[in-house]
């Protein structure tokens, strides 16, 4: 470790005095200049306006963990029970409100294998499909019920693709798109895995050991990649974000004053900032737990494709 790069994150803190519970799925909407999160326990989608520094909440009626905007406006977002076309209202206010109602409308479900399931980690591949996982959500269990799958442009759900997961996360796709990256965040697996990726078909081949993360730190929670190829990925219980080159070789981290580093994105103007949501444990928090971190590391980040079918 010695020889990789460090550098430490900031907390935003115009982003709010109170933590969420479970910080996650950060996504930069450049039209807005505003950063969203989610926060899953609260069954809230959050949004901050970088240079007015307003904050804006809408609760939804289940968990939400996971959300893409749409190219033609709407969100498409992972719940619990499926996905969900959503939509958010606006007060007209110029100033923070008090949390508005979403409205939401369901779009598929897959045949969850057990009960108390719901998505988790979720993101759209560069033609503009959504990809998203299913977990247990009674982690302590360990349950490989898992399992990933992809929502096309045509609204069709398919089956199961990638199937065996504890806590299913970690997505991001290369630059070219021809990488497809996927983790298992559970204590026993800890492991990152890359894919070929044929863009036409939407269909991954030659799954492969990416990253075992019991050789460095932490857990590999949500990730984000730049333009460079490499791989950015939160080392939750380590408070780090690492990053792996393309060969999969540790040449940086990015360390936080919480633990629970859950997923990082990169937004800004220049999408030259990378912000990372954490989690608030239920025991041992410390006053940084479940806030929003930010940091400039010195490269830029890939653009999120926005979700290319009709919501």
């Amino acid at each position: 470790m010695s020889a990789v790069s460090s550098m430490r994150a900031q907390r935003v803190e115009a982003a709010g005095a109170l933590p969420a519970t479970v910080g996650e799925s950060p996504v930069w909407q450049a039209a807005e200049g505003a950063f969203y999160w989610v926060d899953i326990v609260a069954r809230k989608i959050i949004r901050l306006h970088l240079e007015s520094g307003v904050r804006t909440e809408w609760v939804l009626p289940e968990r939400v963990a996971c959300f893409a905007f749409g190219r033609e406006g709407g969100l498409l977002a992972g719940l619990e029970t499926g996905l969900f076309s959503v939509t958010l209202p606006e007060s007209g206010e110029e100033h923070d409100a008090a949390a508005q109602q979403a409205q939401v409308r369901k779009l598929a479900a897959p045949a969850f294998p057990l009960p108390d399931m719901r998505f988790n980690d979720g993101r759209c591949d560069r033609q503009g499909r959504f990809w998203a996982g299913t977990m247990v959500q009674d982690n302590p269990t360990a349950r490989p019920a898992g399992e990933l799958f992809r929502f096309d442009t045509a609204g069709t759900l398919s089956a199961s693709i990638v199937d065996g997961l504890i806590v299913q996360n970690g997505l991001a796709w290369s630059p070219d798109g021809a990488t497809m990256y996927l983790s298992d965040s559970h204590t026993s697996q800890r492991l990152i895995w890359a894919f070929d990726y044929d863009e036409h078909t939407g269909e991954p081949r030659n799954r492969r050991l990416f990253a075992d993360l019991h050789h460095y730190v932490g857990r590999p929670d949500g990730a984000a990649m730049d333009v460079d190829g490499c791989y950015w990925i939160c080392a939750n219980d380590a408070g780090r974000v690492l990053r792996f080159t393309p060969e999969g070789k540790l040449d940086r981290q990015i360390e936080l004053p919480a633990m629970k580093p859950s997923m990082c994105a990169f937004g800004g103007r220049e999408l030259d900032t990378l912000f990372i949501t954490t989690i608030r444990p239920d025991a041992g928090a410390n006053e940084s737990d479940g806030h929003v971190f930010a940091v400039r590391p010195g490269v830029t980040g890939c653009a999120e494709t926005p979700y290319g079918g009709v919501l």
